[in-house]
Formats: structure tokens, C-alpha cells, sequence
């Protein structure tokens, strides 16, 4: 039997650097056999200098070299080193990142924080059972709070801002005693910033995890004060009500460090930064209507393992059942999103040449064909844009980030308003690939009007193209099915492929006989 391959995740954050060490068991799931940690503080003095310190550079150095003999003696195979805000914002980050390679052997990956955010989701995904209803994930840093809203287990939006506990430490409080105000100030701050970048209404009463050490801390905190000890299973898993959270953050806001330090269940590492991460902590809670959070014991370094052990691209399905499988998550309608992709591909071999099209337009139409209403999972209104953030963040799609992009955004064309320089998610794209979007969704517009009213009804089309006009004669499935809904839907959706083939689009019910003709 072959020996068990095993990983090592290395995380340089702001506050600690973590090194997991783990296995893939039998049963399916990572069992980690080594933890270590050490706490250079990478971030300490970097908002007053923009710098990493010399000193927290040295420990930082110091502490990588004993985790990558640890890995090597465990047997790891693989190895991934990544590093988070601290690195991320200081300006000389790269140095750093560069002497690490040097020294340590191994490239360190600085990772933005939507990675960051996406390598929380993974492990809490991992832990806990997030298929159903609307889902938070909170991980509090060192330099920055990461969020993750997901539908179904599948992620939505992704917001990284910089909200780190050590952070929001050095900018408004102090190692010791808080000054008179300043945690409020702190709040302040945060939830005027939450404000801006999330509209939480749809997101009230979802599911709410908290990962990273403030949650942990809150939590040991909470049961020393309750009951004297942690609980015997641990932490994770277990939930922390909004007033409980709040009672503990003004507290502790009230002490000083060295009475802090003797605080039953807080780590003393943390006792300096525990109440800018509770305050942080507590204006996330109230921004979406949350009565309390659940605990994760885990967080990016799990992740980071999770991604680490995922298959290889030769070990992954074909990419029209993972299209497929990714859509049945979203629980779209089998039936729909298949005759769009018949009718699409009617479409595009036929008029593909007229716009031109290559042949790997294809293989995005097919994807946006399949995946186009995975929005609803979200909600139907604005589905269409719920669909582009699905799969812009949907990693086991198989595509490149790029690809998958472009099929996110051909998506979200599918229905309302086709696409303008107005929209961000366009006006980021190169100008090709903004023709190329716009070719490919006239195309699925059209394919997706044919099929208005959700039940195949549509069995063939004969297209010609004429000087000024292109006629799409549409074929029923059955002889007695009205087709007025499927001629509306497609003639509304037709003003993009007018306007690439500067030709009026007619689209109308097939004479009888070129139904007959077209059925044979």
C-alpha cells in the first residue's frame, strides 16, 4: 500500500506565523499531525512606518527555518508558503518575500485578500455543513478582516478590508489601557466603512462563522466566565451570542494589559490587540443583523492544506459534468440551461462566422449555456448578476481565472441590459475580450429567449441571413404548442445581435412546411 502523502501550509501573518503539517486519511479528510506557531508580529509599527520592522523580519526568518525542517522531517511533499497584509502593504514586502526564497528554499506567495478570504472559506466549508441557506465567514486577522458571503456553499461576494487587530490597535488604541473613547471611535470607523461596502439587507439572519484568534479568544473567554474552564471538546463549533461578545469587549476594553494577561482563556499573546479584534468583531455581528457567530478553530492555513491536497487537473472530471455538477449545486433547471445549450450551439454554428467567432469561443458559450442562472441560488431578482459573482469565484471550475471570468461576465449578460463600458465588470476587460463578450452573449440572449417559458418548447430553427435582416423561423415541438412567449423572449433578447450584424433579427413561427422539413 502506497504511504500516505502529506502537506505543509505555512501562513505569514500579520500577528503569528502558522505552520500545519497534515495527511489525507481514510476517511477523506486532512488529519493534521504537527502544529507549530510562533509570533514575530510582522505588523507591529507597519502603519506608522509602512515598513516591517528589521527585528520582526529576523524573527519572522528565525522561525520559517525551523518549520520547513519540521515539514521535511515529517515527510511533507509539498509545501506552500504564502503570506498575508502585513507583507501584502509594507514596501518592502518584496525584499522580504525575495530573502525568503533565498534563505528559506522555498517561493513565498504574498496573496491578495479576496485568496485570503477564499482559503478561510475552504476550511470552514471543510468543518462545517454549509450546503444549504445564506452563509458568513469572518476571519479576523493581524492587517485585515476578510469576508466571504456564500449561497449554498457556494461563494458569492468577497470583501477584504483593512481591519486587522493589530491594525486597528496601533490606530486607535494602545497596548494598555484603551484612552477615554477610542473604542468607540474604533466602531465608528468600521461600521462606516461596513456601510459602504456591503449591502447587507439580503445577508440579515445568515449563518455567521467567525475564524481567526479574536473568535477563539472571545469564545475560551466566555466559558472561563461562565463555567471556569474551556470546554472539554474545545471551542470550535461552539457559538457566541452578540451580547455575550459585547459584555466581554467592554470588559476587557476597561483593563489594562497586565491585568489582561490574567484573564482566564485569553491567550497572552493576544492580550494586546483582543480588544480592537472585538470591536471589530462585534460591528461585523450588528452590520448583518446577527443574535451570535460560530466559532471556527480553523482558518487559511486549513484552507491552504485543502487546496494544497485537491486533485490534480488530470484526476479532475471533464469539464462538461463539472460545468453540469457545479450547476446542479446551484440547483438551476436541468431542463432549461440543456436546451439553451442546444439552441445556443444551433446558434453559434451557424452565425458564429458572421460575428466572428473562433472556435474557442465555443467552449465559453457552452459554459454560459450551463451556468447562466446559477444566480437563482442567490435570488431570482438581479439573478443575472448573482450568476457573474458564482462563477467568478467558483475556483474548481475548469477553467483558467481568466476564462472563468469571461464566462462569468458573458453570463451576466444573458438577460436585462447588454453590455456598456458602464458596468465595471466589463470596463475591467481588455478591449478584445470585450468583443469577444459581446459576440458570445448576443448569441446566448438570443438561445435563452427561445426557451421564455421553461419547458423545451422550441425543437428546431432554420436561420438565414439576408442583406439587412436575419430570419430565425422557429420550429414547435409539438404541432399544437404556441410559441408567442418563446418568439416574445427571443425578439427582446435580439438587440445585441442586431447591432453586431447591423441587421434587423426577425424571429417567427416556421411554416408548415419547413416545420416538417426541419423535423425530418
Amino acid at each position: 500500500m502506497p504511504p500516505t502523502e502529506r502537506f505543509a501550509a505555512i501562513d505569514v501573518g500579520s500577528n503569528s506565523i502558522r505552520c500545519l503539517i497534515a495527511e489525507r486519511g481514510d476517511d477523506g479528510h486532512l488529519h493534521v499531525i504537527d502544529d507549530l506557531k510562533d509570533q514575530p508580529r510582522l505588523a507591529r509599527g507597519l502603519a506608522a512606518t509602512g515598513r516591517l520592522s528589521d527585528a520582526a523580519i529576523e524573527r519572522a526568518i528565525e522561525a520559517l527555518g525551523r518549520m520547513k525542517q519540521a515539514a521535511e522531517r515529517r515527510g511533507a511533499t509539498r509545501v506552500a508558503l504564502v503570506a498575508t497584509s502585513a507583507v501584502r502593504d509594507a514596501s518592502n514586502g518584496a525584499d522580504f518575500a525575495e530573502r525568503v526564497k533565498r534563505e528559506i528554499g522555498i517561493p513565498l506567495e504574498v496573496i491578495d485578500g479576496e485568496t485570503e478570504a477564499r482559503l478561510a472559506f475552504l476550511s470552514v466549508r471543510e468543518h462545517f455543513a454549509i450546503v444549504r441557506g445564506r452563509t458568513i465567514v469572518a476571519d479576523i486577522g493581524g492587517g485585515s478582516l476578510e469576508l466571504v458571503l456564500a449561497v449554498g456553499g457556494m461563494v458569492e461576494h468577497v470583501v477584504s478590508l483593512p481591519f486587522g487587530a493589530v491594525r486597528m490597535t496601533e490606530q486607535y488604541l494602545s497596548d494598555h489601557r484603551p484612552p477615554e473613547g477610542a473604542v468607540r471611535r474604533l466602531r465608528s470607523a468600521v461600521r462606516q466603512r461596513l456601510r459602504r461596502a456591503l449591502v447587507a439587507r439580503e445577508w440579515n439572519g445568515a449563518k455567521l462563522y467567525g475564524s481567526g484568534g479574536t473568535f477563539t479568544n472571545a469564545a475560551r473567554v466566555a466559558a472561563f466566565r461562565d463555567q471556569g474552564s474551556e470546554p472539554t471538546g474545545g471551542v470550535h463549533g461552539g457559538t457566541l451570542s452578540l451580547a455575550e461578545l459585547q459584555r466581554i469587549l467592554e470588559w476587557l476594553s476597561t483593563l489594562s494589559l497586565e491585568e489582561r494577561l490574567k484573564v482566564g482563556g485569553l491567550n497572552p499573546e493576544r492580550a494586546d490587540i483582543i480588544v480592537a479584534g472585538l470591536a471589530v468583531a462585534a460591528e461585523v455581528l450588528e452590520r448583518f443583523d446577527a443574535r451570535g457567530v460560530t466559532v471556527s478553530a480553523f482558518g487559511l492555513r486549513e484552507g491552504l492544506l485543502l487546496h494544497l491536497a485537491t486533485p490534480t487537473d488530470e484526476q479532475q472530471p471533464s469539464r462538461a459534468k463539472a460545468l453540469r455538477r457545479f450547476a446542479d449545486r446551484c440547483r438551476t433547471d436541468r431542463r432549461h440551461v440543456e436546451q439553451v445549450l442546444r439552441l445556443s450551439k444551433r446558434l453559434f454554428d451557424t452565425l458564429g462566422k458572421h460575428l466572428g467567432c473562433v472556435p474557442a469561443d465555443w467552449e465559453l458559450l457552452e459554459a454560459a449555456a450551463l451556468l447562466h442562472d446559477v444566480g437563482q441560488l442567490v435570488s431570482y431578482k438581479s439573478h443575472h448578476k448573482h450568476s457573474y459573482h458564482l462563477i467568478a469565484h467558483a475556483e474548481s471550475l475548469p477553467f483558467s481565472p481568466r476564462d472563468r471570468l469571461l464566462v462569468a461576465v458573458i453570463s451576466r449578460y444573458h438577460r436585462s441590459r447588454p453590455p456598456t463600458k458602464k458596468h465595471p465588470e466589463f470596463a475591467v476587460l481588455e478591449p478584445e475580450e470585450r468583443a469577444r463578450v459581446r459576440r458570445i452573449a448576443a448569441l446566448l440572449r438570443v438561445a435563452d429567449g427561445l426557451d421564455r417559458g421553461h419547458v423545451a418548447a422550441v425543437e428546431a430553427m432554420k436561420i438565414r441571413v439576408m442583406p439587412g435582416r436575419l430570419l430565425i423561423d422557429v420550429v414547435p415541438r409539438l404541432a399544437t404548442t404556441d410559441l408567442k412567449l418563446e418568439l416574445w423572449g427571443a425578439k427582446r433578447k435580439a438587440d445585441l445581435l442586431e447591432k453586431l450584424l447591423e441587421k434587423e433579427v426577425m424571429v417567427r413561427p416556421a411554416v408548415v412546411a419547413e416545420t416538417k422539413k426541419a423535423a425530418s
